[in-house]
């Protein structure tokens, strides 16, 4: 049987933009939730500056209480958030560019050759630290399909930054449909391009849902090999330098077509579908995954929604 691997999102990316602070305490409480429905890769947090993202002001003091039974990842967006991430004990950790200038700009106030040049930087911290094998780097690549601001990116423009950070140093390059307007035919072509450069096994891709693509697309690259999706419990998130991007793709919607694919996850579809109602209870409005919404009606009107 093919396995997926899912990197849950929806701690960090799902919550980042929500103006409403979410409690420490009800962050552990969701990704305890998300640990027992059987995911094992998450991303908590970041250690970006809490000047700029509120939310996430806690990394301090969420990582360390962090539950046992998954592995942990963090973003890291610059030097400064790498230090305070090493002295928490980050292991696994995440540096994030584009693949348009303009959104590069917007998000980071960087180019992207200026961005991976401090990734580079960064990578030679790591390198100092003690034996490199001690730590795990996933570089994300944004708007590899469109930019919001400079319209569609040709895939040449993609593989070369990807190359370029896995010739930096990362293990693994997550490639984002940041605005969500891919479709099939572009995933194919993308992944055909991605594939004759980077192995197979060192690419995943993080979709939005936007226009409703997003399960599509993931059965597009599923069929060329590609076998890790990032995902974010109740398709929370979304992207405040990307104007009219929708949410994520939601982790009951992956796992319910990969489910219902033959393809192992080791998620199990109920428990996960709860686990994100104590955030949409705060947040004041109901879950929109569809696979979610069947499973808390399946499970009973009480734990329909939030309405």
């Amino acid at each position: 049987m093919t396995a997926v691997r899912i990197v849950e999102v929806g701690p960090r990316d799902g919550l980042q933009n929500e103006p409403a602070l979410v409690p420490t305490d009800l962050k552990l409480r969701f990704i305890r939730l998300l640990v027992d429905a059987g995911l094992t890769e998450i991303e908590a947090t970041s250690f970006v500056s809490p000047k700029w993202v509120p939310q996430l002001g806690d990394a301090e003091q969420l990582w360390p209480r962090l539950p046992g039974g998954a592995k942990y990842s963090a973003l890291v967006p610059n030097a400064r958030g790498l230090e305070r991430a090493l002295a928490c004990g980050v292991r696994r950790l995440a540096f994030f560019t584009a693949a348009s200038e303009a959104f590069n700009r917007k998000n980071v106030n960087m180019g992207i050759a200026e961005s991976l040049a401090g990734f580079e930087q960064m990578m030679s911290v790591l390198k100092e630290r003690g034996n490199r094998s001690e730590f795990w780097v996933r570089g994300y690549v944004s708007t590899a399909f469109e930019c919001p601001y400079s319209g569609r990116v040709e895939p040449k423009v993609v593989v070369s930054v990807c190359r370029r950070l896995i010739e930096i140093g990362v293990d693994e390059v997550s490639v984002g449909d940041t605005i969500g307007v891919a479709v099939p035919r572009e995933v194919r072509d993308l992944t055909r391009s991605l594939f004759e450069e980077i192995e197979p096994g060192r690419i995943a891709y993080h979709f939005h849902d936007t226009r409703g693509t997003a399960v599509a697309n993931v059965a597009e690259a599923l069929e060329l090999g590609v076998r890790c999706f990032d995902s974010s419990a109740g398709g929370l998130g979304g992207c405040p330098y990307a104007p009219g991007a929708g949410g994520n793709l939601a982790t009951e919607d992956l796992v319910y077509f990969l489910d219902r694919s033959g393809i192992e996850t080791g998620v199990s579809l109920e428990p996960l579908a709860m686990a994100s109602l104590p955030i949409f209870d705060l947040l004041g409005r109901p879950p929109q995954s569809k696979a979610q919404i069947a499973a808390l009606s399946l499970a009973g009107p009480s734990q329909a929604g939030t309405e």
